[in-house]
């Protein structure tokens, strides 16, 4: 999808500036008026080689930022820092998921993919979450729709507090911020926020008839997720 709109936008690009090559002035007294020039397309060009450019260098300078806070987040993960964390928030998400019974394999893989978030963990994070849907959907009587407990974690996981964002504070760093650490306040702050009316927006919505999931009365899952 995402290669589809990327192709959709540069053809587009490259169609606008075609046109405008044409160079139709309407506003002349003679009417329809044609300038035909090749500078719409050579600004064209001029930009995606000046874009391509400024990546590169914005990349590159991510490098060391990038390579320090991964670096110190895989310490913290080695260390045990994260399950610290998943100790912190397996209370709370016990009272978030009460249909996951509390020792089953979905509770555990959603606890430390949320604590891997919060200390900005994103590759650590990422297969965390897949392993959390893979267990959940092992308690899904209804296997083409989505749970209670799959769209609460998809909106924790989505809007999920974070302590230390490390990916914005290596932007900052590579465009020369003056204290590129200065972001963490507001953005514990907005994660917050965003975290707290996805709970409430979720909680209320799954009570609303119309998002109810009908599940059949024959079929019975144990607490390991067996049919």
């Amino acid at each position: 999808m995402i290669n589809t709109i990327w192709l959709v936008l540069m053809g587009g690009g490259i169609l606008v500036a075609a046109f405008q090559c044409l160079g139709l002035d309407y506003s002349s007294a003679s009417g329809l008026v044609m300038n035909p020039s090749f500078e719409p397309l050579t600004t064209l060009t001029s930009g995606l080689f000046s874009s391509a450019k400024a990546s590169v260098e914005l990349a590159l300078g991510l490098v060391g930022i990038m390579a320090l806070w991964l670096g110190l987040m895989r310490i913290a993960e080695e260390s045990g820092l994260v399950k610290i964390f998943a100790r912190a928030v397996r209370p709370i998400m016990i009272r978030l998921f009460p249909e996951v019974p509390p020792e089953h394999p979905a509770m555990g893989a959603m606890v430390m993919n949320i604590a891997a978030n919060m200390l900005g963990l994103g590759n650590a994070a990422t297969p965390l979450g897949l392993k959390a849907m893979q267990e959940l959907q092992k308690l899904n009587k209804v296997k083409d729709t989505a749970t209670n407990a799959m769209a609460t974690f998809m909106a924790l996981n989505t809007s999920s507090v974070t302590f230390i964002p490390a990916t914005i504070i290596g932007i900052r760093a590579a465009a020369n911020a003056s204290n590129p650490a200065e972001i963490i306040g507001p953005v514990i702050l907005a994660t917050g926020v965003s975290t707290t009316v996805a709970i409430i927006m979720i909680k209320f919505l799954q009570k609303l008839p119309k998002y109810k999931l009908e599940v059949p009365e024959a079929t019975a899952i144990d607490e390991q997720g067996e049919i």
